[in-house]
């Protein structure tokens, strides 16, 4: 299946499984923009993305965090 931009929550899920003790309220933007087109099956262009979009990805990884980690 091939993720793009807008799959931002299944994106936050796999950046979790994938880096799962960082809290992703530590990590830059252009940290995350290379970490998501690291993603085995993501195929969005890298010129597609923007603040909004990463943001959302960020907010849906740090909610796995929380379930994972408490708020700490």
């Amino acid at each position: 299946m091939a993720l793009n931009w807008h799959d931002t929550q299944l994106i936050g899920e796999l950046l979790f499984e994938k880096y799962d003790t960082l809290n992703p309220l530590t990590v830059r933007f252009t940290d995350l923009h290379k970490w998501i087109l690291d993603l085995e099956d993501f195929a969005g262009k890298p010129e597609e993305s923007n603040e909004k979009i990463l943001e959302a990805i960020q907010m849906a990884w740090y909610e796995e965090w929380q379930d994972e980690y408490g708020s700490n």
